[in-house]
């Protein structure tokens, strides 16, 4: 049990802030799947385990399958996943790595399979996981 922060107690104006720009993202025009998707590696990638645990959970009960789920730290290798969902992938993988920048080869490939508006949707799913993973990690929250 961790004995750091909550933020939602130490700083709840913040954590209000993160709650609205969660439900915009929740409320956005992207699939459940695609937000799971991007939601679970991106926490994988982060190594949150409080996330992946969380919307693992969420993505069964959305219907996603156990294989995919699994299978997910290794999407290049497998058949598992269409193409706008490796598009979103590799988009999730180097916006979640920023330091090592978005090549303009994966950009291109997610801004000729999706229009502008769902493009700037994914890239903002992505940076809301994104932050709320380092929150997680941050404050030390673990699986229930």
């Amino acid at each position: 049990m961790s004995n750091r922060i909550k933020i939602n107690e130490a700083e709840p104006a913040a954590y209000k802030a993160m709650l609205a720009f969660d439900s915009y993202v929740e409320h956005s025009s992207l699939t459940t799947k695609h937000k799971d998707l991007i939601k679970i590696r991106a926490s994988q990638i982060n190594g949150c385990a409080y996330c992946i645990d969380m919307h693992t959970r969420d993505a069964r009960k959305a219907g996603e399958t156990e294989q995919r789920i699994y299978a997910l730290n290794a999407w290049r290798d497998t058949p598992f996943f269409d193409e706008q969902e490796r598009a979103l992938l590799a988009l999730t993988e180097e916006v979640t790595l920023i330091t090592n920048k978005i090549s303009n080869e994966t950009y291109n490939n997610a801004a000729a399979l999706f229009d502008h508006a769902y493009l700037a949707q994914i890239i903002m799913a992505i940076i809301i996981i994104n932050a709320w993973n380092r929150i997680g990690i941050s404050t030390g929250l673990e699986p229930k």
